[in-house]
């Protein structure tokens, strides 16, 4: 089997590359390892920049999207029960769409299928090939039988437990990391969103975060320890501490019934650099995962599906081979950015078992400067809205 670029893992990293690869004309095999029912099973994250609003549409993975997402202004960030509104619009002139990952994979399915895509999902013992030659390989199991596929160029986007990272050798990568000491319980549920927009909240007990997904469809989360599971929490424990974490006048309000999931995701900065060796090209969480506290991963994932489909599309039609030779550079400058902004809101809103009064004191001037400074709030709104591609 040959192709010119094989596609490593079908999350929306995966299926978005070939969408935009193969609308120029380039070919394109995605491997991944779980069946399709699988992947759209897994509950994700749903802020998006606005960047990503235009490369979905531009992909042709926008409509519905257009039809049932909800464009937010601003946020809501709160202290001890005490709230304030960042307004997006005013501080920077843009917004985000609210959209969930989930329906984001539906949707770029439905256009790769549209397509004519080659997408092979259950592909077991996925092993990269000849990487620093200009015939790299890839070699599969399907159906207990091997396979074996060459390409131009592999592009690994199967996540920070898949095999392509880990084919870069450990002496050519750096990883830097930041485990931080307590994960997010998360709940979803048929349930009337708390705000018309998301709420960011700091409390002595702990960060709270009321999101959606829909009008009837919300998403709300708690800090726990990293020894707490799922199981730990029943259901009227979870509102219960989410209401004593949200203002007042939230709380009051506050619809609840039963979860439809719930799950319990631990927190980390990671980084890996390069994000590039031989014909190897790594995307979103195969080389970079961030806090969910400023909504970054998806969007993060999606500025290297630009960067790189342009470098490979250039590469293809002109022959210039300069963008992929930048690509991990180009790409890393826009992750350290967003990473910081992540590392500083998580740091900003959260309780760490080790602060002291000193600390806690430093979270309350930084909420105190959002809410009285306008270029404090414009550097947010920039940052949470979308660096530039």
């Amino acid at each position: 089997m040959r192709t010119e670029v094989a596609i490593i893992g079908g999350g929306p990293s995966g299926l978005l590359l070939s969408q935009r690869l193969m609308q120029a004309g380039i070919g394109t095999v995605v491997l991944e390892r779980q069946s399709r029912d699988h992947v759209l099973s897994r509950i994700r994250a749903g802020v998006l920049e606005w960047g990503t609003v235009e490369v979905l549409r531009a992909a042709g993975a926008g409509d519905r999207m257009d039809r049932e997402g909800q464009i937010h202004d601003g946020c809501w960030l709160s202290s001890e029960g005490e709230r304030f509104r960042i307004d997006f619009r005013a501080a920077c002139g843009r917004s985000v769409m609210v959209y969930g990952q989930t329906e984001i994979t539906r949707d770029l399915y439905a256009a790769q299928d549209a397509a004519g895509a080659v997408i092979v999902h259950r592909a077991t013992d996925v092993a990269l090939h000849d990487l620093d030659t200009d015939r790299p390989r890839v070699t599969w199991t399907e159906d207990g039988q091997p396979r074996e596929l060459t390409c131009d160029y592999v592009a690994g986007c199967d996540g920070f437990h898949g095999v392509s990272r880990q084919a870069i050798p450990a002496a050519a990568r750096t990883e830097y990391e930041r485990v931080y000491p307590f994960g997010w319980l998360g709940i979803l549920a048929r349930t009337r969103p708390a705000a018309d927009e998301l709420i960011y909240a700091a409390h002595a007990r702990g960060f709270a975060l009321s999101s959606m997904r829909n009008p009837r469809l919300s998403r709300h989360y708690i800090q726990v320890p990293l020894s707490d599971g799922p199981e730990d929490w029943p259901d009227a424990a979870f509102w219960d501490e989410l209401r004593r974490r949200l203002p007042a006048e939230v709380a009051a309000g506050l619809e609840i019934g039963p979860s439809i999931e719930k799950s319990v995701a631990p927190l980390r900065s990671f980084v890996c650099t390069p994000m590039q060796w031989g014909r190897l090209f790594l995307c979103g969480d195969a080389a970079h995962i961030v806090p969910p506290t400023g909504a970054k991963g998806l969007n993060l994932a999606v500025g290297d599906v630009v960067y790189l489909s342009e470098a490979l599309i250039a590469r293809y039609r002109s022959g210039d081979a300069g963008r992929l030779a930048g690509y991990s550079d180009r790409a890393l400058a826009r992750v350290w950015r967003a990473m910081r902004f992540s590392w500083s809101l998580t740091m900003l809103m959260h309780r760490f078992p080790d602060h002291d009064a000193w600390e806690r004191r430093m979270q309350d001037a930084g909420l105190d400067d959002l809410q009285r400074s306008d270029a404090v709030r414009r550097v947010f709104a920039e940052a949470y809205t979308g660096l530039p591609f």
